[in-house]
């Protein structure tokens, strides 16, 4: 059945690719993001296909934008039951050299951010009795990174988020799970971080010998928000390669 999609930093990357699958699968979706040109580029190949959507531009840290946004959606495509909580930023930085505004900079959009868009589409999906919420975090946060420990940490956070949310809210029909990539091309931090040498390194060691790509994750994430998944909650799906994690 064809519910309303609401996929945050959806202009490029992985919210790109979820939002087309979502497309894809008959649901309308909000394309969400701070770069409404490229939101707006992503919303058109949605139609184009045949699909609905529309862009629409908020920065996920600030309540009042998110909360015009969404109302927006509902007013074009009804409740909002499903929702990709993929928005969020990442910087290298030596850990001595973290100040506290970066700091707070990754856990103000990458866990709060993530905390607001939740919040304020919750009374949709608590109205219908049924909701799925997909977060994006990181396999960094499993595995630690080196100068991502700002970004590490905030990640972590999702992650226990999405466990605590799926205790509270399964009871409302709502399913919680979370996405924890590993390295995929394609994406606007990827394209900025990771080297040839990188990419050649995992291309060797993968187990499936390949680095990922953002419909990997889309495949996944289209498999949580489907009706057949209402028994899976609270799950960290690695979506990696076999990368090994602890």
């Amino acid at each position: 059945m064809s519910k309303t999609a609401l996929v945050t930093g959806a202009a490029a990357g992985i919210g790109r690719a979820c939002a087309i699958r979502l497309a894809k699968d008959g649901h309308a979706v909000g394309v969400l993001d701070l770069d409404l040109n490229g939101a707006e580029a992503v919303a058109a190949e949605i139609v184009a296909a045949g699909g609905r959507a529309f862009a629409l531009q908020a920065s996920i840290a600030d309540r009042a934008q998110v909360t015009a946004a969404v109302d927006r959606l509902r007013a074009g495509f009804g409740p909002v039951t499903i929702l990709v909580n993929n928005a969020g930023i990442s910087k290298f930085v030596d850990f001595e050299d973290i100040t506290d505004d970066l700091w707070d900079e990754q856990f103000t959009i990458n866990a709060k951010g993530t905390f607001i868009v939740t919040q304020v589409v919750l009374p949709d999906m608590k109205a219908a009795t049924w909701g799925r919420i997909v977060n994006i975090s990181s396999s960094s946060a499993q595995t630690g990174s080196i100068q991502q420990v700002h970004y590490s940490a905030s990640k972590g956070a999702v992650i226990t988020m999405t466990r605590s949310l799926a205790q509270a809210l399964g009871p409302l029909g709502i399913t919680v799970n979370n996405i924890p990539p590993g390295s995929v091309l394609g994406t606007i931090m990827s394209d900025k971080n990771i080297s040839k040498a990188t990419i050649d390194n995992l291309n060797q060691t993968l187990p499936v010998r390949r680095v990922g790509e953002p419909n990997d994750i889309a495949n996944a994430c289209a498999w949580l928000c489907l009706e057949d998944s209402g028994y899976v909650t609270g799950q960290t799906i690695g979506v990696n390669g076999g990368r090994v994690v602890s």
